[in-house]
């Protein structure tokens, strides 16, 4: 699980001049049982628990009459660090499977926030939570753990692969990529109403043998409420929307919407579009730089999601229907091996409830619509 951003602590109250933000989280959170350190067994881990070798022992179940089964974790090695604690790689040793542990300082004060908002996802382009734990440590720290599912590459290491080969990624991957980038976008911010507030390659993890793509790290995320202040220092320098560069506190899920299309030039130009040296301000000098040799349905997209004023990008479920994902809609297209692409259009009801009918008829091709019975297309 690569590199994750280093953000503020999640859980932690957000500071805007002299509000204090308290978290709000929607009605669905605040409904659920969220297992406290009572119900899931503080395992003591001696030192940092990431070490190669070491073994950490957990157990799951045991309530309503169930049995408790020993889940044991051995660390194989640090996949990513920064403010916010640690990930590592590791096995279980029960079942064999490998998975990724970020392993967070948790304030006792506090519930966290990223393990409230992976509770609630479930998509085929987020990653998934599959089990959490607190260790503690001599000193009495108290560590948040969170068992994620594993994926091996991500888009940041995949666009250094074409780039140290001098090649461009082909498009297909591009539209692949960034189709589904979109999708993971769309299911968190109308289906969860939550903003991811930290998109770039990074937090995109890759299955290099299926193409399938994961958003990950919902350490920055949270739920916008209309009228309540939010840091504006918050996202990664190079995918950071005007709005954010400006200071407001008051902003929507159309940030990340400016970091997608960040992603999107990226994955095209095989470089960061803004890189520091390079102010949003130069931004209409780049797209007429970028013109020159991409494909004209590329641009369109990239200039629909890079625009000054938030409410006039498009919105994830609009990017979805854009003519440069056509190629994937076509029921003859494979991957450059020959394969099959990922599944693409097995959206689950929730994922769609409020889209027009004009829209849902150009999302889901005719070849896929059997997959989508329930919508009576």
């Amino acid at each position: 699980m690569a590199s994750v951003s280093i953000a503020p602590t999640s859980g932690v109250r957000e500071h805007c001049g002299n509000t204090v933000g308290v978290d709000r989280l929607p009605d669905e959170m605040n409904d659920m049982k969220i297992r406290d350190d009572k119900e899931m067994e503080a395992t003591v881990v001696d030192g940092n628990g990431t070490e190669t070798g070491q073994i950490i022992v957990t157990t799951i179940g045991g309530k309503n009459g169930e049995p408790k089964q020993t889940i044991s974790y051995m660390a194989e090695r640090v996949v990513g660090n920064g403010s916010f604690g640690v990930v590592f790689q590791a096995k279980c040793l029960e079942t064999g499977e490998t998975v990724a542990i970020k392993k967070v300082l948790q304030d006792k004060r506090y519930k966290n926030r990223e393990l409230q908002t992976m509770r609630l996802l479930d998509h085929p382009n987020v990653v998934s939570l599959k089990h959490c734990f607190f260790s503690t440590t001599e000193k009495d720290e108290l560590y948040l753990n969170l068992v994620l599912e594993y994926v091996p590459e991500t888009a940041h290491r995949v666009i250094k692969h074409y780039n140290k080969m001098n090649q461009r990624m082909p498009l297909i991957y591009v539209k692949l990529y960034f189709y589904q980038i979109c999708r993971a976008l769309s299911y968190i911010h109308n289906s969860i109403g939550v903003c991811h507030r930290d998109i770039k390659p990074q937090n995109l993890l890759v299955n290099p043998h299926t193409h399938q793509l994961k958003l990950c790290d919902f350490g920055s995320a949270k739920v916008l409420v209309k009228g309540e202040p939010n840091i504006s220092y918050i996202c990664s320098r190079y995918y950071r929307a005007p709005e954010l560069i400006f200071g407001a506190t008051e902003y929507t899920t159309a940030i990340d919407i400016w970091s997608a299309g960040c992603v999107l030039a990226e994955l095209l130009l095989g470089r960061p579009l803004f890189p520091g040296d390079s102010g949003v301000d130069q931004l209409v000098e780049i797209i007429k730089i970028f013109h020159k040799c991409m494909p004209p349905e590329a641009v369109d997209l990239v200039s629909r999601l890079l625009q000054y004023s938030p409410n006039l990008r498009s919105s994830a479920i609009e990017a979805l229907i854009h003519p440069f994902f056509d190629e994937l809609r076509d029921p003859n297209t494979r991957l450059p091996n020959g394969r099959f692409l990922p599944p693409l259009f097995n959206f689950k009801p929730h994922e769609l409830k409020g889209v027009p009918v004009d829209i849902l008829v150009k999302l889901i091709p005719e070849h896929a619509r059997k997959q989508c019975a329930y919508l009576g297309l």
